[in-house]
């Protein structure tokens, strides 16, 4: 467990990213609750991620979305958010396939060709020309392992999930979690993710799961990898979430400030663009463990 006994009577509210601009030379920006609600882009998104780059920053989307990363580009566009305001884009289902492809873990290379996809019927981009290794099956007696994207609607709850999930966990199957988060508000509700699911498997005794996205370290290390930036200390990533955002920062050795609108709102209070209590976001950190504590907190990405 991090060491929390150190952690800061107060994290301070930063006033806008153009602060952080002045520290850091590049960024890694989660996306829900950060940029966007899962529908629709915040307000001021566009603006700063275009002020970002006029800055001559550096930046990267890491989205602990289970599919390609080029999906979350085209509903990125759609939001009015254009590859031309970022560098780069990485997601955990890209992780995922990266591994499907050249399978560098042990647990990947043990995989057999048959899988029982348990998710959105569109969000299996992970899968994504890899018919020629991989078969989806419907009946869990027939699969070799179980590639885990989350509900299967955005309306089922974990009870609703439970009967599937005894069947996979009765057959002793490996699961792929490629969404580590519990749980993210999406327009405002708050939607079960496949991170909650794969908990839920490892409790009623599933077989193992391997968990890929923040807050892996090695998404990181691909992050910076693909920034080309070498020394750590010039790096900041923004989020909303210490589960995974600010827990995978502290993890991969880089800063991280908490963007408190998103998952964390409720906790603290406030609504996206609102300024939270910094006494109230050190409590949090303290409760959530993680150590060490974001260098600071902004009431919403804007400039």
């Amino acid at each position: 467990m991090p060491d929390t006994a150190q952690l800061p009577a107060e994290i301070p509210l930063i006033d806008g990213v153009r602060a952080l601009a002045e520290r850091y030379d590049a960024f890694i920006l989660d996306l829900w609750g950060v940029i966007h609600d899962g529908q629709t882009a915040y307000p001021d998104a566009a603006e700063t991620l275009a002020a970002l780059r006029e800055a001559g920053r550096k930046t990267i989307l890491l989205s602990n979305a289970p599919r390609r990363a080029h999906t979350v580009a085209a509903a990125m566009e759609r939001m009015g958010l254009s590859g031309d305001l970022y560098g780069d884009a990485l997601t955990s289902g890209e992780a995922v396939r990266m591994e499907l492809l050249e399978p560098r873990d042990p647990f990947y290379r043990d995989l057999g060709p048959k899988v029982f996809f348990l998710g959105r019927s569109d969000d299996d981009s992970v899968l994504e020309g890899l018919g020629d290794r991989f078969e989806k099956v419907a009946d869990p007696a027939a699969a070799d392992w179980v590639l885990n994207t989350g509900p299967r609607n955005f309306t089922e709850t974990l009870d609703d999930l439970e009967p599937v999930l005894r069947d996979l966990a009765a057959e002793k199957l490996p699961m792929v979690c490629a969404n580590p988060d519990r749980v993210v508000i999406r327009a405002g509700e708050r939607i079960i993710c496949a991170g909650l699911m794969a908990e839920r498997y490892e409790e009623i005794g599933g077989g193992p799961v391997s968990w890929r996205g923040k807050p892996d370290r090695a998404v990181y290390a691909l992050c910076l990898e693909r920034l080309g930036v070498s020394d750590k200390s010039r790096v900041c990533t923004i989020g909303d979430s210490f589960h995974t955002d600010i827990a995978g920062a502290a993890a991969a050795g880089i800063d991280a400030v908490l963007c408190t609108g998103g998952i964390h709102a409720e906790d603290l209070g406030v609504r996206y663009g609102e300024p939270a209590d910094p006494r109230a976001v050190a409590g949090l950190a303290r409760r959530e463990g993680v150590a060490p504590a974001p260098v600071g907190h902004i009431a919403a990405f804007r400039w």
